[in-house]
């Protein structure tokens, strides 16, 4: 078989497996329909966890689950699944709410480093970060 011929067969044959597995769902995004899912499925991980508030960002990918004592949970869509986290200000690398009343959250996580988490309200922003141990948000925090 001549080279050319192999290439043209290599590609066709990733094309078509890519095509497959965004037709059979394989590219769909998780989205979380509210708070009681959002605890519901937190609660799979972490069952013995109380949980006393709960935030869920502007696009549904996100819910920030106040666990007290500085600690929060977190559901985070990966994919079509939702991958969880206990956070405690330890783990976090850098911690900034800006004033379109979203969050920057870094860890020190190397399966996961975060990302920026948008709000309806600024308020649960500012309560996220509040929970996450950050004392004034208007000002980045930097962990040592």
């Amino acid at each position: 078989m001549s080279l050319p011929v192999l290439v043209v067969l290599v590609v066709v044959g990733i094309a078509l497996s890519v095509l497959a597995v965004h037709f059979t769902g394989g590219s769909k995004i998780a989205t979380l329909a509210g708070a009681d899912q959002a605890l519901s499925r937190f609660a799979d991980d972490f069952p013995d966890e109380k949980v006393t508030s709960v935030r869920v960002t502007a696009d549904g990918r996100t819910a920030f689950l106040d666990l007290g004592q500085a600690r929060v949970g977190i559901v985070h869509s990966v994919g079509d699944c939702f991958l969880t986290r206990i956070v405690t200000p330890h783990d976090i690398r850098t911690l900034d709410v800006d004033q379109a009343g979203a969050i920057s959250l870094k860890l020190a996580d190397f399966t996961w480093k975060g990302g920026r988490f948008s709000f309806a309200d600024k308020a649960d922003a500012v309560a996220v970060a509040a929970a996450l141990g950050l004392n004034n948000p208007s000002l980045a925090r930097e962990a040592a």
